[in-house]
């Protein structure tokens, strides 16, 4: 049974699925990101990619360009509004290899391991992202990539500006209230950002990260032997 915090969540993000694939796909700069993740990835025609907290599909096309029509995507995420969207497109795109699962990214099991598994704007999310972050690792084929892209406060000498409005983004994003956090929310994020991408530095090798728009946005990703 989900919890009160899961239902809110899936409650949250489902009442506000058409302004998220809105803005998923139409925020300058985004889509640039959301390419650059999916190189990270280093994709191979006929591979098998899953992506975890997949919202309304905003990064399938990116992924099935790069596995072709003979790999196959597949999209996990728990709330039942997000995927009507990304079932939408995929109807609408014609793809026959790309699915979506309803599931919680922290427990879905695979029968085949997937050759690569993406998270975007998901671990901030999570309890606990350096657990789940390994657990992805596990469950991955044998020099299987991992790559994640997500939001955090800014470090950089002009950041005073910049977080302050991040912090706002955040407080709006959030499906539960401020009070219902032991820190800011602001700060929760930071922290699971970084451990999530510590956890997956320490497990990975080839490793590569990068900072965008002001520093905000972080990728990593690593192949995992």
């Amino acid at each position: 049974m989900a919890t009160d915090a899961t239902a809110a969540a899936q409650q949250f993000y489902g009442r506000w699925a058409d302004l998220y694939d809105v803005l998923a796909r139409s925020t300058p700069g985004l889509g640039r990101l959301r390419a650059r993740v999916a190189d990270a990835l280093a994709l191979d025609p006929g591979d098998t990619v899953v992506e975890m907290g997949c919202g309304t599909g905003a990064n399938f096309p990116h992924l099935r360009d790069r596995v072709g029509p003979e790999g196959r995507v597949v999209g996990v995420d728990f709330t039942r509004g997000m995927l009507a969207t990304a079932r939408d497109r995929i109807d609408r795109e014609g793809w026959d290899n790309v699915h979506c699962v309803r599931a919680d990214a922290t427990s879905v099991a695979f029968r085949d391991p997937p050759d690569a598994i993406l998270a975007t704007f998901v671990v901030g999310m999570l309890g606990n992202p350096a657990a789940e972050v390994d657990r992805w690792a596990d469950v991955l084929a044998p020099g299987g990539r991992l790559a994640l892209l997500d939001a955090a406060q800014t470090t950089r000498w002009f950041g005073w500006p910049v977080n302050r409005a991040f912090r706002g983004l955040v407080v709006a994003s959030s499906p539960s209230s401020v009070d219902a956090y032991e820190a800011p929310p602001w700060t929760v994020l930071d922290r699971r950002v970084e451990a999530a991408g510590r956890a997956l530095r320490a497990r990975a090798t080839d490793t590569a990260h990068g900072e965008y728009a002001l520093g905000v946005v972080r990728l990593t990703a690593g192949r995992i032997e």
